[in-house]
């Protein structure tokens, strides 16, 4: 019987060293599966914080890119704003200066218009104002175009308007011929007579001699017509007024 129970305590000696035995490595597993669970888990938390960060700075990239594209917006805004106002500014200034110009003429103008001019009339040089001219102008039209009437009406204006001017003598020996055109012959005498006082060295003053001596010869003063003719040919044999002279000193009788 104790031989029994003997064998039967080995037995279960053994049974229990076996079992102890298999015991261990179980724990050990188990220990290194809760292990790889924390550290698992770990990993999870620390994915998860980086995922978290990432999303944050993605979301603040997005806003940065959001703000600065809203600023390129507004850039891009002023710059359309300021190249308007420039391409306006360019106007502006495109119309200042022609109207800079339009008033540079303009004073051009109206200085010329004030300001005497040079002119030659029969030889003489000599200044004028604008409006004196203008009416000289005018009233040698009116001559050209034979209204004696009227040409005797301007040029007598123009003498009382202008008394010292340079067109003066050659204003009078108009107004005579337009005096003499008229039939108005004893007043064209006193005109021309008046020309040769005032400008005896004219070069029109052969002319007027002989308007004086043919204005007395219409008027049937014969004498004084032929003592005019005498005294052209005596002082101005030269001249193609002198050659018509002499051929009227022949038809006169």
């Amino acid at each position: 019987m104790r031989a029994g129970r003997a064998l039967t305590a080995a037995l279960l000696a053994l049974a229990a060293g076996a079992v102890q035995a298999q015991l261990f490595p179980d724990n050990e597993a188990r220990k290194a599966i809760l292990e790889l669970r924390a550290s698992d888990e770990k990993i999870k938390q620390e994915m998860a914080a980086q995922n978290k960060d990432l999303t944050e700075q993605l979301a603040q990239i997005k806003r940065s890119l959001l703000e600065l594209s809203s600023q390129l917006d507004q850039l891009r805004g002023e710059l359309a704003r300021q190249r308007g106002a420039n391409e306006q500014l360019a106007r502006d200034v495109a119309e200042l200066q022609r109207r800079q110009k339009d008033i540079a003429q303009g004073v051009d103008e109206r200085m010329r218009k004030i300001e005497p001019q040079k002119v030659s009339v029969d030889g003489k040089e000599f200044l004028a104002d604008a409006e004196e001219k203008r009416l000289f102008d005018e009233a040698m039209a009116i001559v050209r175009a034979g209204d004696f009437p009227g040409a005797a009406s301007a040029l007598t204006s123009f003498l009382r308007r202008f008394p010292q001017s340079g067109y003066d003598d050659s204003a009078r020996f108009w107004l005579g011929n337009a005096l003499y055109g008229k039939r108005e012959l004893r007043e064209a005498i006193t005109m021309f007579r008046t020309f040769i006082a005032n400008a005896p060295e004219h070069a029109r003053v052969p002319e007027a001699m002989l308007a004086i001596a043919n204005s007395q010869a219409e008027s049937k003063d014969t004498k004084s017509a032929r003592l005019t003719l005498g005294e052209l040919l005596r002082k101005y044999p030269q001249s193609e007024a002198a050659q018509a002279g002499k051929e009227r000193l022949a038809a006169l009788k």
